[in-house]
């Protein structure tokens, strides 16, 4: 068995488990947020049971619309806040960020435990090694009440890293070069599972990152191995490191991918670095490395969204935000922001937008017709400098970082 089928079967109370086969795995932590929490909720209620498994393993966290935008918003706030009262579970109801962030900060699970996740970018769990799966309202309720999930088994395809990345390329500009490899659907219903000696070179920040992005290629399951080679898997494929380059995943869609050098002049109005793709200490320092000696291009708005209060108070405590503040940069509170288009920058016909989030479907932040570019924080920096799209690093050449 690999590493996922390995911790699949231990939480399953079987000694081994294949593909395809069907299974029900005890669960050590479930988490929902504010858009799908209320749905969970509703499908838990019907259930007519009083309790949940276990107060200690259910968290839920207001991260997609905080503050509260709208009424409706404000209202699913309220649904959370009842629940938590109710069954004494964890509730993070005051901007503490964004799911997945304060998931890794509160309630780090160890590697090969289970977490369930009523969000499809739950397997951003999977940087720290944990086999974390997105479910939907239903399946989410059903684990709350009985601190189980059924499962079939997936197919395992491992993604074996060798090399070294170069500098100003990182985790963001791997899982974009994976993503336009696999494309938006090549891996559903499978699980990726990333090996090899090129790992070690990988942050676990960056490597969360890289794991965000796995339902974009479809998969159910994204996870880090310490593994130097992954046994019986359904797939296997290299990835050396040395080749990758920074890339951007051009309008509409996470798998049109190109490297940045080769885009041309594209001018931007709007970049975003933050969420729980990009929104950590080591993607707002690679910001701050740029904005201390520039400012942000008068024809551009950068909106700085940490992933956390936590890392915030990093940030203050660093001095990072009076850098980004006194060059034109905007601090919005922890959460979710404009990345799934409900508030706090979205676009509009005539936007161009960097952005260090997860997608850029039409209508993703807002008008359908907004072009949307996703990139590394590295990348998106100095675009917001220059006002175009630039490759990182091309101010350093210049010599003037």
């Amino acid at each position: 068995m690999n590493f996922i089928e390995k911790y699949l079967a231990k939480a399953a109370g079987l000694e081994t488990v294949t593909a395809g086969q069907e299974i029900r795995c005890k669960v050590d932590l479930v988490a929902a947020h504010d858009v799908t929490g209320p749905m969970a909720i509703q499908q838990f209620e019907q259930i007519g049971i009083d309790h949940v498994f276990d107060p200690h393993k259910v968290v839920m966290v207001i991260d997609h619309i905080f503050p509260a935008a709208t009424v409706q918003a404000k209202t699913m706030h309220w649904i959370l806040k009842d629940f938590a009262q109710k069954y004494g579970i964890t509730l993070y109801d005051k901007g503490q960020g964004v799911i997945h962030q304060v998931l890794s900060e509160s309630h780090r699970l160890q590697p090969g435990q289970i977490l369930v996740g009523a969000d499809s970018h739950t397997c951003t769990a999977g940087g720290y090694g944990v086999i974390a799966i997105p479910v939907g309202s239903t399946e989410l309720a059903a684990a709350m009440a009985t601190g189980t999930i059924d499962l079939e088994v997936p197919p395992v395809v491992e993604v074996h890293m060798t090399g070294q990345i170069k500098p100003y390329v990182s985790g963001k500009d791997i899982v974009l070069t994976l993503i336009k490899r696999f494309g938006v659907d090549g891996l559903t219903d499978k699980a990726v599972i990333f090996t090899g000696q090129g790992i070690a070179g990988i942050s676990i920040e960056e490597r969360m990152t890289i794991c965000n992005m796995g339902i974009e290629m479809g998969a159910m399951i994204a996870c880090f191995s310490e593994e130097a080679k992954a046994n019986c898997v359904a797939e296997s494929v290299e990835l050396s490191l040395n080749e990758i380059v920074a890339v951007a995943a051009c309008p509409h869609s996470p798998a049109n991918v190109r490297p940045v050098a080769e885009l041309g002049d594209v001018a931007v109005t709007q970049v975003v670095v933050g969420s729980c793709t990009n929104g950590r200490l080591n993607d707002i320092e690679k910001v701050v490395n740029v904005l201390k000696y520039h400012k942000v291009h008068p024809d551009v708005n950068l909106l700085i969204i940490p992933a956390s209060k936590n890392i915030v108070d990093s940030m203050e405590e660093a001095g990072w935000c009076r850098i980004l503040r006194d060059a034109g940069a905007v601090i919005a509170n922890p959460g979710c922001g404009p990345c799934f288009g409900a508030h706090q920058g979205l676009g509009t016909e005539r936007d161009v937008i960097v952005s260090t989030t997860n997608r850029n479907f039409p209508g993703r932040m807002g008008h359908r017709t907004a072009n949307i570019y996703l990139t590394s924080p590295a990348t998106a920096a100095e675009t917001a400098v220059r006002g175009k799209i630039t490759s990182p690093g091309t101010l350093s050449q210049w010599g003037v970082i």
